[in-house]
């Protein structure tokens, strides 16, 4: 936890209402979004108990499994999910555009879809039930023994997908409540105790009369806020059990669908303030303005949505149980290179992100003072072009470095060099920086207006951006003895089928 982020939580605890850690969304909000909370059996890794469901706030729809502990009826459950989300995932792909991309190391004019599904759950439990129950599932057959209905492996093999992008850092694709609001505002209670979202929603919009420490204490109470899954409350779970049993027993239709009304009725009950509480989540977050980088990450998330449903269109076979070691090796990269990129797009994006990095060393905040915009330096073979800026700061930054390379959010296109840096006095500090590039590809003074920056402009400067070179890893077929060798294409096989849903 960071200084700012501490510093938050403490004035938060003392005011009694969230403090807020951000000043743009990080996030991106579809107009459409699909909800979806699960409830899952207790005592079971992947038993589906219900689930509320939908993209409308007024339109939820709830499904259950009367016998969760029948695998058959598992999997009407879930091919009765398929019928909500599928033809929701396939909506999205009818209209697209073209764009400029590289493919096999060439520009090509490409088609993407002109907008993609983001699927909302209430929080991390949600995403790991999604991803169970896409691996027990994408793997079954539509024919043979155990057969099951055609979307049931279709959408296990969207899960699969949507809950690996929920991995990188940046994708809005698949989110969860409680951390989209947990990266935007600080309460007064512990992060563990942020994985309440109707008591993190407590501390964000406390109900009237109410501060966040008595919403908080009311959503403790599971008769008022059940739990947002997908475990379920252990009182509840008394009642629950009993009306399964009753179910099982019950011998005649007319008693079982009474049984089963009762059911939903039950459960009904336990998901609908969440559903409330998940769009009430929305509104928070569309009150924030959405970050400069926000579009250009859900940009790439619809590229990857329309290459997935194309892969899904044109071959379809689904992800293999483990990656091989290369290609593990390169997802780990590109996890590595989405962390890094989304940190640096958040604190150029934020003022309030950045500050965390100025209390830490890695940025700093100076007004320019004076400026040399004809400097030239001598070069291996000319002279080079290199105006000098000098800012005054009140803070000399601990981790910063003469020689390193920085970067302003408000110039990123303009990379300076760290000169000097001079303690005065008073404890102020002088900082002189080289200009490196951003003078409209003038070779010689003087620069465009506006290339050099003025005195009395302020900007911040940041080591953030040093700049990113992607790990190169070899082709499948030039994969070292010491990893495996060349990987084995992957096939499916009847034994993949076969995969316990725990």
């Amino acid at each position: 936890m960071s200084v700012l982020t501490t510093y938050a939580r403490l004035r938060a605890a003392e005011a009694g209402r969230a403090e807020p850690l951000a000043t743009v969304r990080h996030v991106h909000l579809a107009a459409r979004p699909f909800v979806l909370i699960p409830l899952a059996l207790a005592g079971e890794a992947c038993a589906p108990l219900a689930a509320l469901v939908g993209a409308e706030r007024e339109r939820p729809e709830l499904l259950i499994v009367a016998e969760p502990r029948d695998r058959t009826q598992r999997f009407a459950f879930v091919a009765d999910l398929a019928d909500r989300v599928l033809p929701h995932l396939d909506s999205f792909t009818r209209d697209t555009e073209e764009y400029t991309g590289r493919r096999d190391g060439a520009k090509r004019i490409l088609t993407r879809c002109t907008e993609a599904p983001q699927i909302l759950v209430p929080n991390p439990g949600g995403i790991a039930f999604l991803r169970l129950l896409g691996r027990s599932t994408r793997f079954r057959g539509t024919e043979g023994p155990h057969a099951v209905p055609p979307g049931v492996p279709l959408l296990g093999k969207w899960l699969t997908w949507f809950t690996d992008r929920a991995e990188f850092p940046g994708s809005s694709q698949l989110l969860a409540m409680t951390e989209a609001l947990s990266v935007h505002w600080a309460t007064g209670q512990s992060g563990t105790e942020d994985g309440n979202l109707a008591s993190l929603i407590g501390w964000i919009a406390p109900p009237d009369g109410h501060d966040g420490h008595e919403a908080a204490r009311l959503a403790e109470d599971p008769a008022l806020r059940p739990p947002a899954g997908p475990a379920t409350d252990p009182v509840f779970d008394h009642t629950l059990h009993e009306l399964l049993d009753r179910y099982e027993r019950a011998g005649t239709d007319p008693l079982r669908a009474a049984l089963r009304h009762q059911l939903e009725k039950q459960l009904r009950s336990q998901l609908a303030p969440t559903w409330d509480l998940m769009w009430r989540g929305v509104d928070l977050l569309r009150s924030l303005p959405p970050g400069a980088s926000v579009a250009g990450r859900w940009e790439f998330d619809r590229t990857l949505f329309t290459d997935y449903a194309a892969y899904l269109a044109e071959t379809g076979l689904p992800q293999a149980r483990r990656d091989h070691a290369v290609g593990a090796a390169r997802r780990l990269a590109r996890l590595e290179d989405a962390t890094a990129r989304y940190e640096l797009a958040r604190a150029y994006d934020d003022p309030l992100v950045m500050a965390e990095h100025e209390l830490a060393g890695r940025a700093f905040t100076g007004v320019v003072i004076a400026t040399d915009p004809s400097r030239m330096v001598k070069g291996p073979r000319s002279a080079l072009f290199r105006p000098l800026v000098t800012l005054r700061t009140d803070a000399l930054p601990p981790r910063l470095e003469l020689g390193d390379k920085v970067k302003s959010p408000t110039r990123r296109d303009q990379p300076a060099r760290l000169l000097a840096v001079r303690a005065l006095p008073d404890g102020d500090a002088e900082i002189d920086l080289e200009l490196e590039g951003g003078l409209a590809r003038k070779r010689k003074p003087p620069a465009p207006p506006g290339c050099v920056p003025e005195p009395g402009e302020e900007l911040c400067y940041t080591v953030l951006d040093t700049g990113h070179s992607p790990l190169a890893f070899p082709d499948d077929e030039a994969t070292p003895w010491t990893h495996g060798g060349p990987p084995t294409p992957y096939t499916p096989t009847e034994d993949d089928a076969d995969e316990a849903w725990e």
